[in-house]
């Protein structure tokens, strides 16, 4: 089942269920109740498909990655926070700013939690799983590493729209068979599989409720592999998860934004 989130004529924000070209309005995400009539999904302007409480990211979480850069595999999640203002969602335009200095994208698999879950096993913590999404985790590179003594994990991916979610969480994806795809300009510029993750979901969202607790909403992104590249002003760079979809937006000088 594909969930979504977007704005229909008049500006009106709901929340509901993708079918047959159909959005079926929803009282919540998860819920069975009706808030209106349908609507055909070409007259509705998709937002980022959850907004999160706490929106984390994973670093080193691949293996081909962790061997290129010779680090050992975590045995818990190696993880930072996003900033709520750096949420943007499909064919947003995301303003690069000078200060940023060189910006990379990176490709992900997302997981959206469904049911509060603190100190979980990782069968309850499967069970907290309410779906899968794509996710664009852009990167200042130059600012991660500017200060030698701290590497800066929140500001380098905290600028506004950094945190690129969409454009549907899927409740039925076998996360392990999805390739994570990123396009720029309509070029492949990263691809590879999910099933090389070190800690899967089930087991990153169990370790991450040791130390929080985790609520309905919060997003968590796997982390990136092999691949990520630099981007610059005026590309449109889709991050694709094959029963998800594809979600894409254009990079643009904050300048001119």
């Amino acid at each position: 089942m594909k969930w979504a989130r977007g704005t229909v004529a008049g500006g009106a924000e709901m929340t509901g269920v993708i079918d047959n070209n159909q959005f079926h309005p929803r009282k919540a995400l998860g819920s069975e109740l009706a808030a209106g009539d349908a609507v055909p999904l070409a007259d509705v302007a998709l937002l980022p498909p959850v907004v999160p409480g706490k929106f984390i990211g994973l670093w080193n979480n691949f293996k081909a990655a962790a061997e290129k850069g010779g680090h050992e595999h975590p045995t818990h999640p190696l993880y930072f926070f996003k900033a709520d203002t750096s949420l943007s969602g499909p064919g947003a335009h995301v303003a690069l700013p000078a200060s940023a200095g060189r910006v990379i994208f990176e490709g992900e698999l997302g997981v959206i939690i469904g049911q509060t879950c603190k100190n979980a096993s990782i069968e309850e913590a499967e069970q907290a799983i309410f779906g899968y999404t794509c996710i664009n985790d852009i990167t200042s590179l130059d600012i991660l590493n500017a200060d030698p003594s701290f590497p800066q994990w929140t500001r380098s991916k905290s600028f506004d729209g950094f945190g690129v979610v969409g454009p549907v969480i899927e409740t039925d994806l076998k996360w392990h068979d999805a390739t994570i795809t990123v396009l720029v300009n309509g070029r492949e510029r990263q691809s590879y599989p999910a099933a090389d993750m070190i800690l899967p979901p089930a087991q990153i969202v169990s370790l991450l409720s040791q130390d929080m607790t985790l609520n309905p909403g919060d997003l968590i992104a796997c982390g990136t592999s092999l691949g990520a590249r630099p981007i610059k002003a005026g590309m449109e760079v889709e991050v694709v998860i094959e029963g998800i979809g594809g979600v894409s937006v254009t990079t643009v000088d904050a300048t001119k934004a």
